[in-house]
C-alpha cells in the first residue's frame, strides 16, 4: 500500500483535475475529505490514513479505492469483477459405473468464464449451479471420464428427457433419463455397451439436470 505522503500527492491530483485553479495545499485535501485541517495535519504528522474519510471521497469520486491506496490499475479491477464462481466439489465422482460422494462439505470455487454464462442459464442462476466429476465410460462420447460436468439443481423434473445426475440404493449415477408410458424410468447410457435398466420412479432420487461441460451444452 501507498504511504500516506503519496496517498495525498494522488488525492491533489484529482482534486487539481476537477477544475481547481492555481497549486493545491493540504487544506484543499482536508476540506475535500470532510475534515479539520487540524485533524488533517494531525494524521499526517502520524501517518494515519483516514480510511472512512477517503472511501467516502471515492465513492463520490467514483474512483477505485485500490487504485488510489494500491496504485493498482482500474482496468484491471474491471476484469476481476466479469468473473463468475460456482461450487465445485472434487469429491464427488458421478459414474458412468459406480460413483459416490466423498467430502460433500468440501468445496471450491470455480471460475466460469463469462462466455460460458449462457450455458448455465445466465448469471442470475448461478446459485443453482455445482460442478462434479465424472468417472467411468458408460456415458461415452457424451461425456467422458474426468470430464466436469454442471448440475442445475433446479430441474429435477424427469418428465422432460435429458441427462441427470442421480442416486439409487447403489450409488451416485449419471445417466440419460427418459420417462416410460407406464411411469417408470429408462436409464439410459450413451455407451451402447450397456443395457438399458428400468426403474420405478421412487428408486430415483435426482439431483439435477446435467446441463453442460466446459465447451459443450445439453
Amino acid at each position: 500500500m501507498l504511504n500516506v505522503s503519496e496517498i495525498i500527492e494522488k488525492l491533489k491530483d484529482i482534486i487539481s483535475k476537477d477544475g481547481k485553479n492555481g497549486k493545491i495545499f493540504d487544506k484543499d485535501v482536508a476540506s475535500a475529505l470532510a475534515l479539520s485541517q487540524v485533524n488533517f495535519a494531525t494524521m499526517k504528522n502520524r501517518g494515519k490514513i483516514p480510511f472512512s474519510n477517503i472511501l467516502d471521497f471515492c465513492a463520490k469520486k467514483k474512483i477505485s479505492i485500490n487504485w488510489l491506496l494500491y496504485n493498482q490499475n482500474p482496468g484491471s479491477l474491471v476484469d476481476s469483477t466479469d468473473k463468475y464462481w460456482i461450487r465445485y466439489y472434487p469429491e464427488v465422482n458421478v459414474s458412468a459405473g459406480g460413483g459416490a460422494f466423498e467430502n460433500i462439505d468440501e468445496y471450491e470455487s470455480l471460475e466460469v468464464p463469462p462466455y460460458f454464462l449462457n450455458m448455465l442459464g445466465g448469471k442470475e442462476n448461478l446459485k443453482n449451479i455445482e460442478a462434479i466429476n465424472v468417472v467411468g465410460d458408460s456415458m461415452e462420447p457424451t461425456l467422458n471420464s474426468e470430464n466436469i460436468i454442471f448440475l442445475d439443481k433446479t430441474k429435477i423434473d424427469v418428465s422432460r428427457d435429458g441427462i441427470y445426475a442421480f442416486t439409487t440404493n447403489h450409488g451416485l449415477f449419471v445417466k440419460r433419463i427418459q420417462r416410460r408410458v407406464d411411469g417408470k424410468l429408462d436409464i439410459i447410457s450413451d455407451n451402447k455397451d450397456y443395457p438399458i435398466q428400468i426403474l420405478d420412479k421412487s428408486e430415483v432420487n435426482v439431483l439435477g439436470k446435467v446441463t453442460s461441460t466446459f465447451g459443450m451444452i445439453y
